[in-house]
């Protein structure tokens, strides 16, 4: 399986897309690490769960990476999902909505991916891999906050896959665009849902990417659209 013995953490592990990656990573082989804001679900299934993390705080965020290596015995990925969303016009909106998608989308994932560097160096073929957003290419009217915290996120991407491509480390960032969950089809009743794309095939993306199939691939910024 592409992802045999792999020690991976997951970030946001407790949502939509966070759950269907930590089953996606399993199915691949994978041991997995899952790490979210929320409490651990009573019936999650991933092995090593670690909830009541806020991790935009750097010292929480390193005691999490850190306890996920020791429960895996190393990393050799993470999987930045943590994140929010909010629509918002800035004329009728708050300062307040920009700060709180920064610290959600984009601090969570500065914060995890340094705490995970020494972990993934010394596994000699470590990953990351980053949730940007095709909105963060071209925002549209009232996305402002979230698309910028995204183009974020896709800045991150670039300079730490050239800050560690001479240290074993690829970093690559998928930028999916709406993603078909039960959340988004409430927000959007009217939408065709079969041209989203589904948090499975977003899975299959990021578990190619954490593979050694990957190995040439870093700095990357892959849309991964469905049909929008």
């Amino acid at each position: 399986m592409d992802l045999q013995d792999k020690r991976i953490a997951i970030t946001g592990a407790f949502g939509a897309l966070g759950a269907a990656m930590v089953q996606a990573a399993t199915a691949a082989g994978a041991r997995v690490a899952a790490i979210d804001r929320a409490p651990v679900p009573a019936d999650y299934a991933a092995a090593s769960s670690i909830g009541n993390v806020d991790l935009a705080d750097t010292n929480a965020a390193q005691t999490a990476i850190d306890a996920a290596a020791r429960a895996l015995g190393g990393l050799d990925g993470l999987v930045n999902i943590a994140g929010t969303f909010r629509w918002e016009m800035l004329a009728d909106g708050s300062a307040d909505t920009w700060d709180l998608l920064y610290r959600v989308n984009l601090r969570t994932a500065v914060a995890a991916s340094k705490a995970a560097i020494p972990h993934l160096v010394a596994s000699g073929a470590g990953r990351i891999v980053n949730i940007s957003a095709a909105g963060s290419v071209k925002a549209a009217a009232g996305m402002g906050a979230y698309a910028a915290s995204k183009s974020g996120v896709a800045r991150l991407t670039e300079a730490l896959a050239e800050e560690l491509k001479d240290r074993g480390v690829t970093v690559n960032a998928i930028l999916p665009s709406t993603i078909d969950t039960a959340a988004n089809r409430a927000d959007m009743p009217k939408a065709d849902f079969s041209r989203w794309v589904t948090p499975a095939q977003l899975s299959d993306v990021i578990v190619f990417l954490l593979s050694d199939r990957a190995s040439a691939v870093t700095g990357a910024l892959l849309p991964v659209m469905g049909r929008v």
